[in-house]
């Protein structure tokens, strides 16, 4: 039977960490020795220690002195770990780490996940606002398989909509073109889109600068459009 003291020490050596950390970890490009290097450093946070060696920190692991200041250095360059400067009641200034950047970084993905989700939902309401009617079962299962199957997130898809619009071609062919040129091309982000749109308008002012008025510019290539 525990004695009470024994049950408080007990609790007393529970550590809280960040449920966030075990379930998405990958995502930041973590392996599992970074991971326990980090709930090594909330164990000596909670001890009151914010700035431990690389030989206390690698002392309980299977790890060496070495390999732990690699790893530390490794996640203060993926901006997951930092070190400030602490003042205490005394005036003195000491150095301590924060896992501050990892925290943000795990909860504002969660944030960004969870508006894109919502997202997900309204996309179908937007193609229908911008063709003023309903879409087809054929056109549904188009949008479905760019979120589904191509894993093309919703506001790229956004994105190719308005390239579209903005080109005056508003059809779900030329906007699968648009999308399979950007995943072609490994464009992942809305800027990054934007920033091929750009490029692509002011090649084609410079080629209708360049081009006599009365010559025939059906032959050019738009690389939106591709070929059948």
């Amino acid at each position: 039977m525990f004695e009470t003291n024994s049950l408080q020490a007990i609790l007393h050596d529970q550590l809280h960490i960040p449920g966030k950390l075990l379930t998405s970890y990958t995502k930041l490009g973590l392996n599992e020795t970074e991971v326990v290097l980090i709930l090594q450093l909330i164990h000596f946070f909670k001890e009151k220690n914010h700035f431990p060696t690389p030989s206390e920190l690698a002392t309980p692991l299977t790890i060496n002195e070495e390999h732990c200041s690699d790893i530390l250095r490794k996640l203060i360059q993926k901006d997951l770990l930092k070190i400030e400067q602490k003042e205490n009641a005394k005036g003195q200034i000491s150095e301590v780490y924060s896992i501050e950047p990892l925290l943000v970084k795990l909860y504002q993905e969660e944030k960004e996940e969870v508006v894109e989700e919502n997202n997900t939902g309204t996309i179908f309401i937007l193609f229908e606002q911008e063709f003023g009617r309903p879409l087809s079962p054929f056109e549904i299962e188009m949008v479905s398989a760019w979120l589904d199957e191509d894993k093309i997130s919703p506001s790229l898809i956004k994105a190719g909509l308005r390239e579209a619009v903005l080109m005056g071609k508003l059809n779900f062919k030329y906007i699968d073109r648009i999308l399979r040129e950007w995943n072609k091309k490994g464009i992942k982000s809305v800027e990054q889109a934007r920033n091929a749109s750009r490029q692509f308008h002011r090649h084609q002012k410079v080629n209708q600068a360049v081009q006599p008025q009365n010559r025939d510019t059906s032959i050019y290539y738009n690389w939106l459009e591709g070929e059948d």
